[in-house]
């Protein structure tokens, strides 16, 4: 992206993630890592050595926390990732956070035809961490393998991935990481692929030749 479109693209991230916005350096990191270390000791989140969801998450917060102050004391340097200092710093205030929280509850206080739609409300605190967790928890432990070759233990949980727009075909994935198209069978569709791809016929992004 230019430099105006990612900035854009970040302000959003951050509204629409609002209290569970996860840095994308830091984040990014960690997925490299998760790559590097697929289902071993040293993966940063693996049902295969993390049995218990509770754990799962914890470790997983761990790192990620771990990441972000080292990136904020520049500890830890990456260059091919968006960055925006003052964003990440803004995000990151407890605040800031409660803010969105608030935002969130006074919504359904106001529109929710029922009581019963506040049990939706935690799923809005903590949407990114969420889907974080159903994708590495069940996309490493519930599903099919288009390659058994690979040592880890990736998944496709969903053979038609609507949920969680394609990053549910992790064992694809896992085969190809730098393909922007995670699906391979005929019925596999990745929203994520053609959305890319009409954001590309807009010129919003070029894509690296061969992804």
């Amino acid at each position: 992206m230019s430099p105006t479109w990612e900035k854009v693209f970040y302000f959003f991230t951050f509204i629409t993630q609002g209290s569970s916005f996860l840095n994308p350096a830091a984040y990014a990191i960690m997925h490299r890592r998760h790559h590097a270390y697929a289902d071993t000791v040293r993966d940063p989140h693996s049902p295969r050595y993390i049995k218990n969801i509770f754990e799962f998450n914890k470790r997983t917060f761990i790192e990620y926390r771990g990441l972000v102050n080292q990136l904020f004391h520049n500890k830890i340097r990456i260059a091919d990732v968006p960055r925006w200092p003052t964003l990440e710093k803004i995000a990151e205030l407890l605040p800031v956070r409660a803010l969105f929280i608030f935002f969130y509850i006074s919504i359904y206080w106001i529109f929710a035809p029922s009581p019963w739609y506040f049990f939706l409300i935690p799923l809005h605190i903590l949407m990114g961490p969420i889907h974080g967790f159903i994708v590495n928890w069940f996309g490493h432990l519930i599903g099919y393998r288009n390659f058994k070759e690979l040592k880890d233990n990736s998944k496709n949980t969903l053979p038609v991935d609507l949920l969680m727009m394609g990053e549910l075909y992790q064992n694809n994935h896992h085969k190809t990481p730098n393909n922007r198209n995670f699906a391979h069978r005929w019925f596999e569709i990745d929203l994520g692929c053609l959305l890319a791809s009409f954001l590309q016929k807009l010129n919003v992004i070029q894509l690296n030749k061969g992804l």
